[in-house]
């Protein structure tokens, strides 16, 4: 399935409050919006409009993805791109590392570079990381390579919840929530329109959470 058409980049007007929130998304085809028709009902149009009604403040956001790359291929990815100075980085990276056959170490190691990367120590910053989605559950994989990619998804998972544990800024949100084959997309590989609102829900609650833990202004 392509990529989700429209703008990867927006601004959603909040009148209660004059200093915009800088969110940067990152991520493979999920983040890139495969399985929903528009960039407007996709990850980072609908968590910008969700996080700024829920903040009463206004969002700047843009999204960086592309299908199929591992995580050791972001960075790549961002360079020479003029990047939104974020204030809290959101990713969903992994499936590809999975298919590719990543190892657990080489996987947390790019995850780790890629998060230096984009968010530079100046000042205090958020990065809220999605886990691998329940791989073991995609129809669109058959027995017994879904079950195979499945042990691959959940071993490069917990090795990345344990690294955000240890990671000052970095919180991880798990996706085992998401373990429904019928809210599937047509492709029955990715996320459905349902999906994609619940996980911008999460992300969102999130986001507001850290926020006021660190105090980003």
């Amino acid at each position: 399935m392509p990529e989700a058409d429209g703008e990867r980049r927006g601004y959603v007007a909040n009148a209660r409050s004059a200093k915009p929130l800088n969110l940067l998304f990152v991520g493979d085809s999920t983040m890139a919006g495969v399985g929903a028709e528009h960039q407007e009902t996709a990850l980072g149009a609908l968590t910008a409009r969700e996080v700024s009604a829920i903040l009463s403040r206004p969002v700047h956001w843009q999204l960086i993805a592309k299908s199929g790359l591992k995580t050791s291929q972001m960075e790549a990815l961002t360079e020479g791109e003029d990047l939104l100075d974020a204030d809290v980085l959101i990713t969903a990276l992994g499936v590809n590392d999975v298919l590719a056959q990543t190892k657990r170490r080489k996987f947390v190691e790019s995850y780790a570079k890629l998060i230096a990367a984009l968010l530079p120590t100046d000042r205090s910053r958020l990065a809220i990381i999605s886990g691998l989605p329940p791989l073991h559950i995609t129809p669109a994989i058959p027995q017994p390579l879904r079950w195979f990619f499945g042990m691959c998804a959940q071993d490069l998972d917990r090795a990345l919840r344990r690294w955000s544990l240890s990671s000052p800024g970095v919180s991880y949100l798990s996706l085992q929530w998401a373990a429904d084959r019928t809210r599937l997309a047509a492709d029955r590989f990715h996320p459905g329109k349902g999906l994609y609102l619940e996980w911008a829900h999460r992300i969102a609650a999130k986001i507001v959470q850290d926020l006021s833990a660190v105090r980003i202004l």
